[in-house]
């Protein structure tokens, strides 16, 4: 049975929660056992590697921060909005490193942070409407390359791995549709 597009994403997302990510400890802390796996000792200020899912956690709990880098915030969501605009029709910009992983995990992070704090929702609904843009300029971009002539690696090297699936997905479709299209009139000649 084929692997559906879903299915590659949860598949990709899963690699992304057990991916080793770096963490810089915000206070001291003795060894931790976690889900039959043993964590730290953490120093405050130290840095560490651990995997996505256990630095969930440890952030949660106070204990690390993710690194900078490692983050999607509204600022970076904003810039990539910014850069997707100013793109060409069928120019796809490049986009952080498990853009769409990380993009779901601080909206989930966001809309728990509402019950919060109430007043979080207006800078949450700006976050989604962002996320909205961005997404179906990209979504425009990719269905425009896929309903083309096969694209060459060059121009497909910014689609993420889950645009590339889809980008895949939607190319195979549009040229089977167009193969029965003209499938009567190969057969009259």
């Amino acid at each position: 049975m084929p692997e559906t597009a879903l299915m590659k994403i949860r598949n990709l997302d899963f690699s992304f929660e057990n991916s080793l990510v770096k963490i810089l400890a915000n206070r001291n802390c003795p060894e931790i056992k976690l889900a039959g796996l043993t964590v730290g000792p953490f120093e405050e200020g130290n840095e560490y590697e651990t995997r996505y899912w256990i630095a969930r956690k440890l952030v949660k709990s106070g204990i690390a921060r993710l690194r900078e880098e490692d983050r999607l915030d509204a600022t970076r969501l904003y810039k990539v909005q910014w850069k997707e605009r100013v793109q060409k029709v069928r120019q796809v910009s490049k986009l952080p490193e498990e853009f769409y992983p990380k993009l779901r995990r601080y909206l989930e992070e966001s809309k728990e942070e509402i019950t919060k704090k109430p007043e979080k929702m207006r800078e949450y609904e700006k976050v989604k409407q962002v996320t909205k843009d961005i997404i179906n300029s990209r979504l425009k971009k990719i269905v425009s390359l896929a309903s083309s002539p096969a694209q060459t690696d060059q121009i497909l090297r910014n689609l993420t791995r889950e645009e590339r699936f889809l980008y895949e997905e939607i190319y195979n479709l549009i040229s089977e549709w167009r193969t029965q299209i003209f499938k009567n009139e190969e057969a009259e000649k």
